[in-house]
């Protein structure tokens, strides 16, 4: 971990929602497209269990935490978007929308450390053992 992401890293110790940032390229017919940042969003005291993905322009996407999880292993579903695997190191977003579909690929590596930085929060949140009652 770089100096600059265990600043962030200790940036979430502070607070209970996460915002981490990273780039994702946006699958068009273009040969070549330029990466657009996406912010990255946890906050368990709004939606438990929910992350968003802000893209530029105002296009948040809303969904399950566990299904970024389980998208990082094999293809899932759930509503209207859809996480896979691109090779050992990607991983693609399908938002579908009435506008149309957005695909986007990400180094997975960003979105694997947005995870652990939400559960980090969780864990954090969570009563500790010796304060429960037996």
């Amino acid at each position: 971990m770089s100096p600059a992401d265990e600043d962030h890293a200790e940036d979430h110790a502070d607070r209970r929602s996460v915002e981490d940032h990273a780039r994702a390229r946006v699958v068009t017919d273009a040969p070549l497209s330029n990466p657009v940042p996406v912010a990255l969003r946890y906050d368990p005291a709004d939606a438990p269990g929910t992350v968003c993905f802000a893209f530029p322009g105002g296009n948040e996407w809303l969904f399950p935490r566990d299904l970024l999880e389980s998208g990082l292993r094999a293809p899932a579903r759930r509503g209207d978007v859809e996480v896979w695997p691109c090779g050992r190191a990607q991983t693609v977003l399908e938002f579908h929308s009435p506008q149309g579909v957005a695909v986007v690929q990400f180094d997975s590596s960003p979105l694997v450390r947005f995870l652990r930085h939400t559960y980090a929060t969780d864990a954090r949140a969570a009563p500790s053992p010796a304060g429960r009652n037996r």
